[in-house]
């Protein structure tokens, strides 16, 4: 078979851009890294992972669409220096603000005293480690998930009366 020196000429023109195509279509599935949802309170999605590392953290892989972050717009520095600085009569009277200081001080103060009660209860119920066995649980698991839920509960009730103690500490 006789190859045309024309007929090459004219292949190179329809496959050179389709080969160009091919091979940057290539290059950039392999660029991708693959996206890990990983389980948790906050939901994780990253490709900072390795698949070791996935897997030991119980993350899943996404297929499919991409996921694209957008990045929330910079507040402009007009806009700040604008709500800082407050005109003379829209300032609040200072009688006023000690006020409402004083009433945010004492619902603070009145959440502190409640988290304090809840806690107290779950440090009983939790017998330090060691709370009663329940009679639906003759299954030793739910007991050791009761104590569990109850350890977290403490936990969580702990940060909480300190988050309520950092807020009272920032009061006037």
């Amino acid at each position: 078979m006789l190859i045309q020196p024309h007929a090459v000429h004219q292949a190179r023109h329809f496959l050179l851009p389709g080969l160009a195509l091919f091979l940057s279509l290539g290059a950039a599935t392999q660029a991708v890294a693959q996206v890990y949802r990983c389980p948790g309170p906050p939901v994780l999605y990253t490709d900072a992972l390795s698949a070791k590392e996935a897997q030991e953290k119980g993350c899943r892989t996404i297929e499919g669409t991409p996921i694209t972050v957008v990045q929330a717009p910079k507040a402009r520095a007009v806009a700040s220096a604008a709500s800082g600085a407050r005109s003379a009569d829209s300032k609040v009277d200072p009688a006023q603000q000690r006020a409402r200081d004083s009433d945010r001080r004492r619902v603070l103060e009145a959440e502190l005293q409640e988290a304090e009660l809840r806690m107290a209860q779950l440090q009983k119920d939790y017998n330090g480690g060691q709370p009663e066995r329940n009679g639906d649980e003759r299954n030793y698991q739910r007991y050791l998930d009761r104590v569990a839920d109850l350890k977290a509960s403490i936990d969580r009730q702990d940060a909480d009366i300190q988050a309520i103690k950092r807020e009272i500490s920032k009061l006037p």
